[in-house]
């Protein structure tokens, strides 16, 4: 199977990336700039640019890491559907209509929903019965 390695690069990096911001070190990191870009406050008058800067890195890096954690949930999402997906398909007595439910309609899961409450109903009902 080819690989597109571009793709494959960024992927990388932004799975590194995603993981290394959601650390103590990164949050850190982000305190001190804005601990040190405050403390520059006064030696630039509280300038506007002075908070333009700010407000422009900020801005800047919000909208960028968007994307990469974005990108990095989304594989993770299709990884834990992929693997429950084989668990379901492993279980004999299980439906393998469940395979594959993500790509459902709204409707259709709401649908489906509702006959798994009817399905904890029916259990609860069984249990009072027995009671």
């Amino acid at each position: 199977m080819h690989k597109n390695l571009p793709f494959e690069k960024f992927q990388t990096f932004a799975t590194r990336v995603s993981a290394w911001v959601g650390t103590k070190w990164a949050f850190m990191l982000a305190l001190a700039v804005i601990i040190g870009w405050a403390l520059l406050g006064s030696f630039f008058h509280y300038s506007d640019t002075w908070q333009l800067v700010v407000n422009t890195a900020t801005t800047i890096v919000t909208f960028l890491m968007v994307f990469l954690i974005q990108n990095t949930q989304n594989r993770d999402a299709k990884a834990i559907h992929l693997k429950l997906d084989e668990v379901i398909r492993s279980i004999r007595r299980a439906s393998n209509t469940m395979i594959d439910i993500e790509k459902l309609s709204d409707e259709e899961l709401e649908e489906l929903s509702a006959q798994f409450e009817n399905i904890r109903k029916t259990y609860e009902d069984r249990k009072k019965q027995r009671a």
